[in-house]
């Protein structure tokens, strides 16, 4: 039975459909498409590419952790609060498609959790995307993302805590005193981690001293530490340390990753997964 099912989605994609729009052309045609109306759906954007259902879901889920749109029940909507910002926007756009199969990977990681914290970050928005309708309605989700935020208030009947405090629109994430103290009076089972660099020295780091502060309270308030990092990010390191490498359990990266700085991180005894 799966068989027959591969194969009529082969003979849609390749035999019966118009010629293949590029990922970014297919995004911008769905924008194009919301500009008209406030609604479209999962079924009208398969016809319009000539793709399977879930291959326009994988598309969808992408621009939702870039903030671009609202996923809604059967299709997409325009965004219901505050549009991306252009600098995470731009940072959304790097490495796009090895951030989208971390998340994918990532997201399988968080089976038989209760309770997740999810950092700020591009990457870590994609996870949240990539969850499945199960873990949508068995997570209780802890973030600080607007992001985050947006998506999870979409979902059919969301377990959400929003954290609040200063707002940073470059990681369109809240910070400061209000944010460290609402992290610190609640627990996890995961924490989901993005970062802007990582070595085996340097532990997790990031440019800002408030976003730093935020990470490290997380780190403090979760059992199980997951982070998620395109190829780019392993081996730099950066201003403000997050957490010592030691503090983490699993890193998730792409195969563009440097091997001899993924062999010395394996050595630290972290569980390093390359998608």
């Amino acid at each position: 039975m799966g068989g027959v099912v591969t194969q009529s989605s082969s003979v849609r994609e390749s035999e019966l459909s118009p010629p293949r729009l590029r990922t970014r052309e297919r995004r911008a045609r769905v924008l194009e498409l919301l500009d008209g109306k406030e609604f479209v759906s999962v079924k009208e954007l398969a016809d319009e590419f000539g793709l399977t259902e879930m291959s326009v879901r994988r598309d969808l889920n992408a621009m939702v952790a870039e903030g671009l749109i609202t996923r809604v029940r059967g299709g997409a909507g325009r965004p219901a609060h505050t549009p991306t910002s252009r600098q995470y926007a731009e940072a959304a756009q790097r490495n796009a498609e090895a951030k989208f199969k971390i998340a994918r990977r990532a997201a399988t990681l968080l089976d038989h959790a209760s309770v997740v914290f999810f950092y700020s970050g591009s990457t870590v928005a994609r996870v949240a995307a990539s969850l499945d309708a199960s873990a949508q309605t068995s997570l209780t989700v802890v973030t600080n993302s607007l992001p985050i935020i947006d998506d999870v208030s979409a979902w059919g009947d969301p377990h959400l805590v929003a954290v609040g405090g200063l707002y940073l629109p470059a990681y369109m994430a809240f910070v400061g005193p209000q944010a460290v103290a609402a992290f610190e009076g609640v627990s996890a089972d995961v924490a989901v981690l993005g970062c802007d660099g990582l070595s085996a020295d340097g532990g997790l780091t990031t440019p800002h001293q408030l976003v730093a502060e935020v990470g490290a309270t997380i780190v403090r308030r979760a059992t199980r530490k997951v982070v998620v990092a395109d190829s780019s990010k392993v081996g730099r390191r950066g201003f403000t340390p997050i957490a010592p490498i030691e503090d983490i359990d699993v890193l998730v990266t792409d195969d563009g990753a440097d091997p001899t700085e993924v062999a010395r991180l394996s050595d630290t005894g972290l569980e390093v997964i390359v998608v």
